[in-house]
């Protein structure tokens, strides 16, 4: 696993020990990112399933001036830490450790508000839907803020989800991308 482009690309990243968590594959990841960027021009990102923080650090590498990431596994974290270090960086990168659903409210509370976030659960556990829902009603998204969400092929996430358009869906074997952006109504 490796940082694909941008300021700190080519640098290797730490997997999560273990089998709680599945890394985004490098080719997975620059494929999303050159439907969503492939370079950004600032902007605030949000992970609520961060697990080796590799789409998070890869934003950054890309442009994102900071970014929000959140996981709930204590291994999580610290391989999140680990690979933060490698892009000698750390300002850039907020790394909270709590339950997805209780970050959204404290990140509610302190005003924050996000251009990009990534969904990437556990894919027996996803309810991204509902909580794209939460990321419109407490206000977290900043006007067209891009919703990445990373799936299996089962999880079929509907095109039609109130408050956002629908932008595309890929297939990359059994991983399949869903973007959305925050409707102009909303």
């Amino acid at each position: 696993m490796r940082i694909v482009a941008g300021e700190f690309g080519g640098r290797r990243l730490k997997a999560v020990p273990g089998m709680a968590t599945r890394p985004t594959t490098d080719k997975v990841k620059e494929a999303l990112f050159n439907i969503i960027g492939p370079y950004f021009d600032g902007g605030r990102s949000l992970d609520l399933f961060a697990g080796s923080g590799g789409l998070s650090i890869e934003g950054v590498s890309r442009g994102i001036d900071e970014a929000v990431l959140i996981d709930r596994q204590y291994a999580a974290i610290q391989t999140i830490r680990d690979n933060v270090e490698v892009t000698k960086a750390p300002e850039k990168f907020d790394i909270i450790k709590r339950d997805a659903n209780r970050a959204l409210k404290e990140l509610a509370t302190r005003g924050d508000q996000f251009n990009l976030v990534y969904f990437d659960p556990p894919y027996a556990q996803q309810k991204i839907v509902e909580q794209m829902g939460t990321l419109r009603e407490l206000n977290l998204l900043k006007p067209h803020a891009r919703i990445v969400c990373e799936t299996d092929q089962k999880a079929k996430l509907p095109e039609d989800v109130p408050g956002y358009d629908f932008v595309e869906r890929r297939d990359y074997g059994i991983t399949e991308l869903t973007i959305y952006a925050l409707g102009s109504e909303a």
